[in-house]
């Protein structure tokens, strides 16, 4: 009898210890993920578009509008700050890949092939210098548009060494850009027939309410090699001229500063 009552007891022993190790791992700590899109929760999108297909995607250092009907994007927008504008890691030799999260047809790396265009960056492979996944996404291809090449490598590079430029002197910026498309019939490369845009904009905004300023450009999408000023603008100009309302919850005390006035960079 005392033998029985050893062994249940026993039993009884091995049941309390599993219950507590079953105990200690319901209540163990779940590691928390990091937010993967932490760095553009917060950043200041234009309006929604009602006139246009347009698709949110999220990246990690952008947001893209997208539009398939012109597999490309209406606008791509970004926060460039100091500790951004440079970076330890490498564009890549060979990065441009399709974007699996938009529907069919899209636009391809060989739709480019044989053609006089570049896969133009709208969100540039030099602003994600900071992280390899951010450089990584840069290369997606709904983060390009058919640009000129002297445009490429002209003054749109120009415009984009500039806000590093002021990304480092004011600490922070915030840039959206993207294609114009006139209406009329647009010229088309590749087997899935990409529109080329007939002009590009973008808005670049210190929106620090101790120096609010913002500037605009507009630029045809071709060979011209004038002076990035000569393609200057209000930020209100772009806005009629592309039917998109950038920084919608501007505060009214910097409003007309950063939209109406061409501020001094």
């Amino acid at each position: 009898m005392k033998r029985l009552h050893l062994i249940f007891l026993f039993f009884v022993l091995l049941l309390s210890a599993a219950s507590c190790r079953q105990a200690n791992t319901q209540i163990a700590p779940v590691p928390q993920q990091a937010d993967p899109h932490q760095w553009t929760r917060d950043l200041p999108l234009p309006s929604p578009l009602a006139d246009r297909s347009e698709q949110l995607l999220r990246r990690k250092a952008y947001v893209v509008s997208y539009n398939k009907d012109t597999r490309q994007p209406n606008w791509v927008a970004w926060r460039l700050t100091a500790a951004h504008a440079d970076g330890p890691v490498q564009r890549p030799a060979t990065a441009w890949h399709d974007d699996k999260e938009v529907p069919q047809p899209r636009a391809y790396y060989q739709d480019y092939r044989g053609t006089d265009w570049d896969r133009g960056h709208l969100c540039p492979a030099g602003d994600n210098k900071w992280d390899s996944v951010a450089m990584y996404e840069s290369f997606l291809m709904t983060n390009a548009c058919p640009q000129n090449k002297s445009l490429n490598s002209g003054v749109w590079n120009q415009i984009e060494m500039d806000c590093r430029q002021w990304a480092r002197r004011y600490g922070e910026i915030v840039i959206v850009c993207g294609p114009i498309f006139f209406n009329r019939e647009h010229d088309t490369i590749g087997q899935h027939r990409i529109p080329v845009p007939e002009a590009f904009f973008k808005v670049i905004a210190d929106l620090n309410p101790e120096h609010p300023k913002g500037i605009g450009y507009i630029c045809r999408n071709n060979e011209g090699v004038r002076k990035r000023d000569t393609y200057t603008n209000s930020i209100s100009e772009v806005e009629r001229i592309t039917g998109i309302t950038f920084f919608p919850e501007l505060p009214e005390s910097i409003r007309s500063i950063v939209k109406d006035s061409i501020g001094q960079f």
